[in-house]
């Protein structure tokens, strides 16, 4: 069996970037990938402006003041989209907001706490320094620079950073297109109720959210029976416009499991089947054309383990997003009784909290096996157990978080 990081470098490598792009308006970006390096064509600030309210001052008048309080002539006001005009002289100072220009003249603001006024005076009684309170022209952000490069999952505040340098609409990748389909004859939808030896399907559920989450378009899910002419019908459907298709269930050694004759019927390679991972050992991976192929288990956890660690990053690299086809993970210290020694590479559930001294702390919960899915329910991380090592009380681990 290959080990988990074999598995994700072969997949990976499997994984072609698409090519299309769209643009959208910046109000529908967020959670898209960036398809091209933008550059700003704006310096930010655009001008010195005050980074407080208070009274922009000239250091001159300060120079005999001797520590003592200093006496000004108020002449106006600078704020935001209105700035000062005029020359400002000896004895003279202006009223000025956070965001508003800085007169020329003047070389610092003294924030409107330090102050005392009456009429057009102002008393001062903090001695400023050059630029106080000042921020410079062009310091956050230049014309020509890049503020943010192809293949970057854009967050919420990148929306504005795109919108204080004119970049609408924007250029993304296309999502990457997802088809999802589970089988098995003892499966029944959501809102029957099951008969005898039938359970509610749900897998294809929770598959559909994260690929959604992962940046991907679901184009179907549907509910296939164990049947191999019907596999084939719907595999072939489904890899005609899809950049990936996620099976569920039908994939180990049993006489029904007959997803990977079907998957190779509709002329889909087989690249590898099984992992030395646990959850999930049993994941078929192939590929039709361009087009991936994930035949996951149908157990609940080990599809949401598989799909974690290996299809989430396929997603992630097809929709032209670099950064994430790294594993997300975190450290914290194990709480609890040891681990039992596997050769496979085990998936723990866990219960992550900050102690009183700020330590990430992980606790197993109760948990029945990798159909367990109630239970998973409370889970918040899994943590990474390496192939045949054992996690003791006090030991810091890696755990993938869980949204």
């Amino acid at each position: 069996m290959l080990t988990p990081q074999e598995a994700l470098d072969r997949i990976l490598a499997e994984a072609v970037v698409t090519s299309e792009v769209e643009v959208v308006p910046l109000s529908e970006a967020s959670g898209r990938v960036l398809a091209r390096d933008v550059e700003s064509d704006v310096d930010l600030p655009p001008f010195e402006k005050s980074a407080m309210d208070g009274y922009a001052v000239r250091l001159a008048d300060f120079a005999s003041a001797a520590g003592g309080e200093v006496e000004l002539e108020v002449l106006g006001e600078s704020k935001a989209g209105a700035p000062f005009e005029g020359p400002i002289g000896d004895g003279q100072s202006v009223a000025i907001y956070t965001g508003a220009e800085a007169p020329a003249d003047c070389d610092a603001v003294v924030m409107v706490e330090k102050t005392r006024r009456e009429g057009d005076k102002v008393w001062i009684s903090d001695e400023p320094f050059d630029r106080q309170n000042i921020c410079a022209k062009g310091e956050d952000l230049s014309v020509g620079r890049v503020v943010l490069r192809a293949g970057r999952r854009l967050r919420p505040v990148d929306l504005s950073v795109l919108a204080a340098v004119g970049c609408e609409p924007v250029s993304v990748f296309r999502r990457p297109r997802v088809t999802i389909l589970t089988t098995g004859d003892e499966l029944v939808a959501p809102s029957e109720r099951p008969g005898p030896g039938e359970i509610r399907e749900g897998n294809t559920l929770h598959l559909a959210a994260m690929a959604s989450a992962a940046g991907a378009e679901v184009l179907k899910v549907g509910l296939i029976a164990d049947d191999e002419d019907a596999l084939v019908a719907a595999f072939e459907e489904a890899l005609e416009g899809s950049d990936a298709l996620i099976t569920t269930g039908g994939v180990s050694m049993g006489k029904y499991d007959l997803v990977g004759v079907a998957l190779e019927r509709v002329g889909a390679e087989k690249l590898f089947h099984k992992i030395a991972i646990k959850p999930g050992k049993p994941v078929w991976f192939g590929r039709r054309g361009s087009a991936l192929v994930f035949g996951l288990p149908g157990n609940p956890v080990s599809c949401l383990v598989t799909h974690e660690v290996f299809v989430r990053p396929a997603l992630a690299r097809i929709g032209g997003c670099e950064p994430e086809v790294e594993e997300r993970a975190a450290l914290g210290v194990w709480k609890g009784r040891d681990t039992r020694s596997n050769p496979r590479q085990q998936n723990l559930p866990v219960l992550v909290e900050q102690s009183a001294a700020g330590v990430t702390e992980l606790s197993m919960i109760r948990w029945n096996s990798s159909a367990d899915v109630v239970a998973l329910t409370t889970a918040q991380g899994l943590v990474v157990v390496p192939p045949n090592e054992v996690v003791r009380e006090g030991d810091v681990v890696r755990y993938r978080p869980l949204a």
